[in-house]
């Protein structure tokens, strides 16, 4: 951040020029409004220029004191005359032995110069971020928000004012305290310092007003917005916020419980706010890392799209948010060409929520695949970074992406850009036929692999072994199965050993029989198949069979061993391990001359 305001501000430097002030220029009178009633301090100062010299004037000087300089974020004026006004271009500029004020030279319309011996009025608009500062910087969630502002109780100017005064609207009449410099009034939360007489140039003298203000303090730290374009009718918007509430810090903890039941709690809270989208934005979502947050609320009105912005929790002092907004908009309200000649013209911004501070923002600026010679205007100061690639689907060379920054934005920098470039007609057909052509090369590969036959002549034999393999691998896993049914089944008589539960017993043997039954009929049947492929194959297979049921028998007389004389107590504990033992050791013999035959299968 601190690296990117210093590439700003050594941009800003290179394009202001250096002028002098003059002298035979001086102020008649001069009324300035200053508005504190939110977290932007809006001044507007209405003056009345005369003109001492022997010649016209085609342009003068406003300064800002050196305490404001870095806070200034927007300045525009206008020449009035006849109840009509005209905007003026306005630049920055240097003044030799002033380098630490700002100063913004103000250009006549070459028509409507400041003659000689002449007035003309001027109304003078300016915009600071950051001017305030809240005091004290930590309160609790009932307490009020107090700010402080320090400011200047005289018109500062490079030029003599005659008559000045400087009104401080607060919009509240809690104030705390205020600079009692005089002549100075104080009526319904407006401060009046002056009228001032005869005033020297950059005359200042600092008074402070600490007063309540309990107005939305929220601030974008980062906006990523991105304008991605296409030809086939659609405009994607999305941008990426990091909000901040840049108050007075919360102390302590939070309570829910009093935020929802005391009407007093939480006053320089933000609960929600409202962002405006175009009239023809369509498919708009508003989620952040955890999903989309349906608590917000979308109306659409005659001239744009009311968009209801309700974070999951209220937002106190030194609170933060990250959210993504997306909307579509149709490229023919924004989309305007002539043969390959394009002309995109939209938003640089969008208006996120009233009074809104942007601290640093980055616009990308996605155009389709192919664009050429690419031309952008703007009304607003930018820093265009190099252009770039951005590469999405079905993308062989990437689409241009044009990369702006600024930093410091308001609301009354919200204009329109134009973008020209140029997009050969072919380029159309560019990503369809890529699709055409890849489903064709993937179809004709399935036509030649499936139809063809490559080998030089059939072999029997092979063919013969995969059937045979593709029947011994459905028998081992058949008699795999019975093998664990086995396992099931001596785990069975274990626990009826231990438990004498012969009812539970009865029931797992019931579903063991029939789990035996249904594997010894799948491998009866995968036999038969096997005969007339491998006769050495369905021998040692019967062999196997053969000692299956063995091994089946085995366990029926361990059965009638437990049921009919353990649980019954026909026998006694010495003769009752032998015979078990005796059982075990015929189990294990079988069960190893099996594993011995199903090596050799393999």
């Amino acid at each position: 951040m601190i690296s990117l305001h210093l590439f700003l501000v050594a941009i800003f430097i290179s394009t202001t020029y250096s002028v002098e002030v003059n002298p035979k220029i001086f102020i008649n009178n001069v009324e300035c409004l200053v508005d504190l009633s939110t977290q932007l301090v809006k001044g507007e100062c209405r003056i009345s220029l005369e003109n001492n010299d022997d010649k016209p004037v085609n342009y003068v000087l406003y300064a800002f004191e050196p305490s404001i300089k870095s806070h200034v974020s927007f300045v525009s004026v206008h020449q009035v005359f006849e109840s009509n006004r005209l905007s003026l271009n306005v630049k920055p500029v240097i003044q030799p032995g002033h380098e630490d004020k700002q100063f913004y030279q103000i250009d006549f319309n070459a028509s409507r110069p400041l003659k000689s011996k002449s007035r003309i009025p001027l109304v003078v608009e300016y915009i600071l971020t950051n001017a305030l500062y809240p005091h004290p910087e930590e309160i609790t969630q009932k307490d009020r928000q107090l700010m402080m502002f320090y400011g200047n109780a005289y018109f500062y100017s490079p030029y003599n004012s005659l008559k000045s005064s400087v009104k401080f609207q607060t919009g509240t009449r809690r104030i705390e305290d205020y600079t009692n410099f005089n002549p100075v009034s104080l009526s319904s939360g407006d401060i009046i310092y002056g009228p001032y007489g005869s005033l020297e140039p950059f005359a200042y003298s600092q008074i402070s007003i600490h007063y309540d203000n309990n107005s939305p303090f929220l601030k974008v730290t980062k906006l990523t917005r991105t304008i991605e374009l296409s030809h086939w009718g659609n405009v994607a918007v999305t941008e990426v916020i990091d909000l901040i509430h840049h108050g007075a810090k919360l102390k302590g903890s939070f309570s829910r419980y009093d935020y929802q039941r005391e009407t007093n709690s939480g006053l320089s809270s933000v609960k929600s706010f409202k962002m405006y989208l175009p009239a023809s934005a369509t498919s708009v979502y508003y989620r952040d890392v955890i999903g989309n947050i349906s608590t917000s609320n979308q109306r659409t009105l005659l001239d744009s799209v009311e968009l209801d912005i309700r974070p999951r929790f209220p937002l106190f002092g030194g609170w933060k948010t990250h959210y993504t907004i997306g909307y579509n908009v149709p490229a023919y309200e924004y989309l305007f060409n002539s043969g390959e000649d394009y002309l995109l013209k939209m938003r640089l911004i969008d208006h996120l929520y009233d009074n809104m501070i942007i601290e640093d923002m980055t616009v990308r600026i996605i155009l389709p695949e192919g664009s050429v010679d690419l031309d952008l205007k703007t009304n607003n100061a930018i820093v265009r970074l190099p252009d770039d690639l951005h590469f999405t689907y079905l993308d062989t060379i990437g689409r241009p992406m044009i990369q702006l920054k600024m930093s410091n934005v308001v609301e009354s920098h919200i204009s329109d850009f134009e973008l020209k470039y140029k997009f050969p007609k072919a380029f159309m057909f560019h990503e369809p036929l890529i699709v055409i052509v890849a489903i064709y090369i993937l179809f004709l590969t399935v036509i030649i692999w499936v139809r063809l036959d490559f080998s030089i002549a059939k072999d029997g034999h092979s063919e013969t072994r995969q059937r045979i393999s593709g029947i011994m691998s459905a028998i081992m896993h058949h008699i795999d199965r019975r093998s664990s049914i086995f396992s099931s089944w001596d785990e069975s008589l274990n626990k009826l050993k231990h438990s004498k539960d012969i009812g539970a017993y009865n029931t797992a043997v019931k579903q063991i029989q029939a789990d035996y039954k249904n594997e010894s009929t799948s491998i009866n049947e995968l036999a038969t198949k096997l005969k007339t492929e491998s006769v050495e194959l369905t021998e040692k297979l019967n062999e196997i069979q053969k000692i299956e049921k063995n091994l089946k028998e085995l366990f029926g007389q361990t059965q009638s061993l437990y049921t009919d004389k353990l649980i019954t107590g026909k026998v006694g504990r010495n003769q009752f391990v032998d015979l078990d033992n005796g059982l075990k050791r015929k189990k294990d013999e079988c069960q190893e001359k099996i594993n011995q035959l199903l090596k050799s299968l393999n």
